[in-house]
């Protein structure tokens, strides 16, 4: 958590101005219809949410320090916390994973009303403190010596691997899980070191017109399971569930298509009806048809509605307004050479194509 804080409050100057959650709602990469309402809340309340996340992130995590209850008190602000995260959008299963090393901070009495109380633990404890008010200790065993050895070396190796993550996490220059990313175990971690401010998407459309350039040409779209698309579609709700190619759309949409060449790839496959790709989607509107002889990538800027407008009453949880071609339209033949340069699989021309 103190990554996660340091990298905002040195990161986007919306963490240091207090004006951030005035934008995550609406731009993070997969909203809920929580966040709709969310975003509206008024910006005194949204001014509040960035303090309180500061101090949740920076500050919380040093009450660990100052005696049991202190340190309880920051298990429950950090668990608190997540699941405010958890209502508030669809972040995977990443805040639920979060929760999990705050339990640490609670100890066996805390935690004691989860647990059955038998007479026979019950009995066991008595003995084990009967034993150690006549100070008897019980007789150190070979495996209790293999043990201590084993706890105090893990300790040793963890606090000597350590020293460089810590010394990224308070530098000036800290960068994310970079000098022992490979072993997922003491990495700093900082996510949201920066907002965006507008939220755009990527839209893919097809057409069965030979001629793309033809005024007449229909165009028709592919819906995705969870990412806004069509304006109507309300938000979905799938956490801690995770839709890993509506998420990585959310980063290609500020990227190029140079960046993410993936994108094209894609194009390549919704071009032959590929059902690998079409699982992987909500609607597929050559459904039962032939498949498009073009597709593209349309670019939009979208906007929550206001609830109460006249957007709203028409069912319109989005706006949106077209920016421009995010990919010009391609086909299988004019891809032929693109994806021979990156050695990827040509897709399956379709016989029944016309």
């Amino acid at each position: 958590m103190l990554g996660a804080g340091l990298i905002k409050i040195r990161g986007d100057k919306c963490w240091r101005d207090l004006t951030c959650m005035d934008y995550h709602y609406e731009t993070q990469p997969v909203p809920n219809p929580v966040s709709y309402y969310m975003h509206r809340f008024p910006w005194w309340f949204h001014r509040f949410e960035t303090s309180s996340n500061h101090f949740v992130e920076l500050i919380a995590p040093f009450f660990t320090f100052l005696g049991r209850r202190m340190c309880m008190v920051n298990g429950a602000i950090q668990i608190l916390f997540q699941v405010v995260l958890i209502i508030s959008g669809n972040l995977s299963f990443l805040n639920w994973l979060t929760i999990v090393p705050s339990l640490a901070c609670f100890d066996d009495a805390s935690l004691g009303f989860l647990f059955s109380r038998g007479s026979g633990a019950q009995k066991s404890v008595l003995e084990l403190q009967k034993e150690k008010s006549a100070g008897r200790t019980p007789k150190p065993t070979k495996g209790m010596f293999v043990r201590r050895v084993v706890n105090v070396s893990l300790a040793v190796l963890i606090g000597y691997l350590s020293i460089p993550v810590v010394m990224n996490l308070f530098s000036s220059r800290q960068v994310m899980n970079t000098s022992f990313d490979p072993l997922r175990i003491v990495n700093t971690y900082g996510a949201f070191g920066s907002i965006t401010k507008e939220r755009t998407e990527v839209i893919f459309q097809g057409t069965l017109s030979p001629d793309p350039k033809d005024p007449g040409a229909v165009w028709e779209e592919y819906q995705f399971r969870c990412k806004p698309g069509e304006v109507s579609r309300r938000p979905c709700l799938i956490s801690p569930y995770h839709y890993r190619l509506d998420w990585l759309m959310w980063f290609a949409a500020f990227q190029t298509y140079e960046q993410s060449e993936w994108v094209i790839h894609i194009a390549g496959r919704l071009l032959s009806n590929d059902s690998t790709v079409l699982s992987l989607l909500d609607h597929n509107p050559f459904q039962g048809r032939d498949p498009p002889k073009w597709v593209r990538g349309e670019h939009f800027i979208y906007k929550f509605s206001q609830p109460g407008s006249a957007s709203a009453a028409q069912g319109k949880w989005w706006l949106r307004k077209r920016i421009g071609a995010y990919f010009p339209a391609v086909d299988l033949e004019g891809l032929r050479g693109y994806f021979q340069s990156r050695n990827w699989p040509h897709p399956h021309i379709p016989t029944n194509r016309s």
